[in-house]
């Protein structure tokens, strides 16, 4: 993959939702669908509830555009991994939010009446 397909990808997806980010994050070791609805669970403290079509559609996608590849097919159960274009990806997405909340910090405060953040 060269860079303009590189910033082709990145354009596209970042700013990321939600959902693609956290199916991305999931895939930080090798998982299947079902896998990944129930980290996203497990690390949301049950805040994102992904439903099945949400996932295999951004799958597909992301697969299609190169950011993850099936690992393994295991008994029906497809395993997905993150590519090298998608390391790039939830690099460039991971430094783009902490850049956020470091400002929501630095120049945050006033929006809030406790000031414990």
């Amino acid at each position: 993959m060269d860079i303009l397909d590189t910033e082709k990808v990145l354009k596209k997806y970042v700013p990321m939702t939600e959902t693609a980010f956290y199916i991305l994050l999931s895939l930080a070791e090798p998982r299947h669908g079902y896998g990944i609805v129930k980290h996203v669970e497990i690390i949301s403290n049950s805040r994102i509830r992904l439903g099945s079509g949400t996932v295999y559609g951004t799958l597909t996608k992301m697969q299609k555009d190169g950011i993850i590849t099936v690992f393994s097919d295991e008994e029906r159960k497809t395993v997905y991994e993150v590519t090298e274009l998608g390391h790039k990806l939830i690099t460039a997405e991971i430094d783009r939010l902490k850049e956020l909340y470091q400002n929501a910090l630095k120049y945050g405060e006033g929006f809030y009446d406790d000031k414990s953040i």
